[in-house]
């Protein structure tokens, strides 16, 4: 029994020492790599001090010139970024507006404000400095004024935006243009019907033509007006409360007023 323990005994206390061995051995390695690092160092130094102080200094200002170079370009990069953010906040923006302008081109309003006939030019003098015959002049004025019919002008948005809107009610902005347009529909057929010889008229145009008479009084002398019988006859509006809150706005706008007598009430343009 004591002979293996004796064995046992000598083989711990090799492993012991073969343990420390090697412990010692990596100690010497780590140790030795360290030396090696220093002596590496020292060796660059050595290296570096061979060269002379003029290329040195030479070499320090070249890195302080290249570090200023990489600041300028970090620089220059961070400007790059702002300018480019910019750059798509106005894509957007132009983007935007395009949508816009190509909403109102698809929805042009069918009624647009029109001027009221042609201006008339008066006719150049003559090379000898005397005056021109006025008697063609005279003319196209007459025919002029006995083919112009008063039109009342269209809503604007901004004058729509300005009515108040409890009497607006629920009328868009193309409803009260398209009765503007209705208007101006009965006042050219019903002053078509008065300035025609009463020879080439028809019966019902006569008849038409004496009860447009009935209705002149003193005070629609050189007006354009209508009632709500020409609205009937020359056009598909309605006589209901939504024609008259329009009646309303429009005199709101001061497009036309309303003259009453008689029985009637005339829509007088303005």
């Amino acid at each position: 029994m004591a002979e293996p323990l004796k064995v046992f005994s000598v083989l711990c206390t090799y492993f012991h020492k073969v343990h420390t061995f090697r412990k010692k051995m990596s100690d010497l390695e780590s140790i030795s790599q360290h030396i090696y690092d220093r002596v590496s160092s020292i060796q660059c130094l050595l290296d570096l001090s061979d060269v002379p102080q003029n290329k040195m200094r030479s070499l320090g200002q070249e890195i302080l010139s290249l570090e200023s170079l990489l600041e300028e370009f970090e620089k220059s990069v961070g400007r790059q970024k702002d300018q480019f953010h910019h750059l798509k906040e106005l894509e957007e923006l132009f983007q935007k507006h395009v949508e816009s302008l190509q909403h109102l081109k698809d929805n042009v309003p069918a009624h647009m404000p029109k001027e009221n006939g042609p201006e008339i030019e008066k006719e150049p003098s003559t090379n000898h400095g005397q005056a021109t015959n006025v008697e063609p002049i005279q003319h196209e004025v007459a025919k002029y004024i006995k083919c112009y019919v008063r039109e009342m002008e269209f809503i604007t948005m901004a004058e729509f935006e300005c009515i108040p809107q409890y009497m607006k009610g629920r009328v868009s902005y193309s409803q009260i243009n398209a009765a503007v347009q209705s208007i101006n529909t009965a006042v050219a057929a019903k002053y078509k019907i008065i300035r025609q010889p009463v020879k080439t008229l028809k019966n019902h145009a006569r008849k038409l033509l004496q009860r447009f008479k009935d209705q002149e009084t003193k005070d629609t002398k050189g007006q354009y007006f209508v009632v709500e019988e020409d609205l009937r006859e020359f056009t598909q509006m309605k006589m209901d409360k939504r024609l008259q809150g329009i009646f309303n706005m429009l005199r709101h706008c001061q497009r036309l007023r309303e003259l009453r007598g008689g029985g009637v009430t005339r829509y007088v343009l303005l």
